[in-house]
């Protein structure tokens, strides 16, 4: 993984200036960032694995409050 404090250059000759977006002065992909890299990857499963479970219990509560609700008729 590359410094992202040292500035890459890109000469203008290989890519145009037309197709990059903007913002994108430090790689021909995009801008560098802090998070860029594996640890944003882990940050973005491990949300995702925590909204899933979250969601499940939510879900799971809901579905109690029926069949508690149910029994009374």
């Amino acid at each position: 993984m590359a410094d992202p404090t040292t500035t890459a250059t890109v000469p203008t000759a290989t890519v145009p200036t037309a197709t990059l977006p903007t913002g994108a002065a430090d790689t021909a992909t995009g801008p560098k960032t802090m998070d860029a890299g594996k640890w944003a990857n882990k940050r973005v499963y491990l949300r995702l694995v925590i909204y899933t479970a979250g969601i499940h219990v939510f879900a799971g509560f809901i579905m109690l409050l029926f069949e508690l609700g149910n029994r009374h008729h």
